[in-house]
């Protein structure tokens, strides 16, 4: 054994925390909760945005691009960064810088700006979660970190949950700017506790490491161009487009090169070795299912509500809030349960209802209320209660310490990429499957289909009642009849992805057995 493995193992044995572990964990869910917080809450800004910017919607969407884009190139790294600096260090500078960022992006006053101030938004919160994971698994013993990895739940699902709500209703009753304000007292608080209360154990000090040029640029050129060709790629008709092309062919390069480098490299940015333990291996892929199903439905739902109910952006974020509810309360209890029943069991249950709940909101119709649409909310977030901490516990089971960092980096990379890409990937698809209903259904328009002349008929009843003309009433019927048209093509396409996602989440069921049959009081220590 090597001596720096020699000390680490002492060190490990050896260091406690100087403050109470649920203090120092509540602080650093704290920073985790406001980063992952800005990942919704301005989505439902982009139309004020744009009209304050004097942009276009779809210009203004590179806001989100831009953030998404630095975030997951630094979730990679941010193990090797927390390394070099030192991680209450690296912790701190990206606390503080993510504030001031927010502060500027608040202040921004053309779109170019916004998406700068955006960019370095996503590069410092990108080190956030990753610093609070492992510093949860620093300072809590193995058999507490399932209710530990409880409150990181709370940052990781709620926090997508209720930012659309709040976003939404910032921006109504106040300004798009006020949702990054936001961050200022809670940044400051959080830097000020974090200097008080965190400390680093002797493995996590700073070290000198040489630095990893060509992964680090691998990293970068792959994961910026990936995201930027699935956010752009339905405006920029996909492949149809010369710029998507390019941008996925250097995805390509960038992510296949990464991997055979990082593989061979003596002092890698990122050690992938850590994917040699099984249950890492399968729990990564588990979380990036339930990363893109988690995205994908927060930004449908709220999309369906707005789009075709019609509702301000504060109702349509508040569907989902009853939903986060229901989580604080589950959340607990699967945190007792899997020390009971073996977790593979209650992972697999929780694909099982995420997938049965996905078929159960695909039964979306026009007449559809507030409270349905927060019954299929409330069935579609249960799921994840069932999910995050029992992933996150028998994930870092087995890891030895020395990988601590780069698994947490890991880890939090893949969730938040892959459901970077679905939010990307689930609009696109609502645009496409709308185009494929519309060529299906509009065959039934037709004077040839009696239930079209009837519909006809009474929208002219309704225009003559409405005062109109005889002239126009052809004109006004045919107008709403276009309108319900709509509105029927855009509720079958949101059904149809609903059953996607459902779909999805039942094949990752049979994934779950891959596990080790572990409780979390019953494990295996590689340590």
């Amino acid at each position: 054994m090597s001596t720096v493995a020699t000390t680490q193992s002492i060190d490990r044995s050896q260091w406690k925390p100087g403050h109470n572990p649920w203090v120092v964990a509540v602080v650093v869910t704290l920073a985790a909760f406001m980063e992952v917080l800005d990942t919704t809450i301005v989505n439902v800004s982009l139309p004020h945005i744009a009209g304050s910017l004097s942009t276009t919607y779809d210009n203004a969407t590179w806001s989100l691009t831009s953030y998404l884009a630095a975030n997951g190139i630094v979730l990679t790294i941010s193990g090797w960064l927390g390394r070099v600096l030192g991680r209450k260090r690296y912790f701190l500078i990206c606390i503080a810088m993510f504030t001031f960022s927010s502060f500027l992006c608040g202040m921004a006053s053309s779109l170019g700006e916004l998406v700068i101030f955006r960019l370095m938004q996503g590069f410092f919160g990108g080190g956030l979660q990753p610093n609070q994971q492992s510093i949860i698994l620093d300072t809590f013993p193995p058999e507490k970190r399932g209710a530990a990895f409880g409150l990181t739940a709370m940052a990781t699902v709620v926090a997508p949950i209720l930012g659309p709500s709040l976003g939404g209703w910032i921006t109504d009753n106040y300004s798009w700017r006020w949702v990054f304000f936001l961050n200022i007292p809670v940044g400051i608080i959080t830097v000020i506790l974090v200097i008080m209360l965190v400390e680093d154990p002797p493995w996590a000090k700073k070290r000198k490491e040489r630095v990893d040029v060509i992964g680090l640029s691998l990293i970068t050129l792959g994961l910026a161009c990936l995201e930027v060709m699935v956010d752009r790629g339905e405006d920029a008709d996909w492949f149809g487009s010369t710029f998507i092309c390019w941008l996925g062919v250097f995805a390509v390069i960038g992510i296949v090169g990464a991997i055979i480098w990082l593989l061979k490299a003596e002092n890698p940015v990122v050690d992938l070795r850590v994917f040699k333990d099984r249950n890492f291996a399968v729990s990564s892929v588990l979380m990036a299912g339930l990363g893109g199903c988690l995205y994908a439905s927060a930004i449908i739902v709220p999309q369906f509500s707005q789009e075709v109910v019609g509702y301000t952006a504060f109702l349509s974020g508040l569907v989902l809030t009853p939903g986060g509810i229901v989580i604080v309360f589950l959340i607990p209890l699967v945190g007792r349960m899997i020390n009971y029943v073996q977790i593979r069991y209650v992972i697999a249950l929780g694909f099982l209802i995420m997938g049965a709940a996905m078929f159960y909101s695909a039964h979306l119709t026009p007449t559809l209320d507030f409270r349905h649409l927060v019954y299929y909310r409330i069935t579609q977030t249960a799921s994840l209660a069932f999910l995050f901490v029992p992933l996150s516990t028998i994930a870092f089971m087995t890891i030895p310490v020395k990988y601590n960092s780069d698994a947490s980096a890991l880890f939090s990379m893949i969730r938040n990429v892959l459901g970077a890409l679905c939010i990307s990937g689930a609009t696109a698809l609502v645009t496409e499957t709308k185009q494929i209903n519309q060529a299906h259904t509009v065959h039934w328009m037709t004077p040839f289909h009696q239930p079209y002349n009837e519909y006809l008929a009474q929208m002219k009843a309704t225009a003559q009642q409405m005062g109109y003309a005889t002239q126009e009433q052809a004109t006004v019927a045919l107008n709403y009849l276009y309108k319900d048209f709509e509105k029927q093509v855009s509720i079958l396409a949101y059904n149809d992805v609903f059953m996607v996602v459902g779909i999805c989440a039942f094949a990752l069921v049979p994934i779950c057995f891959l596990l080790d049959g572990y409780t979390a009081r019953k494990k295996k220590n590689k340590n």
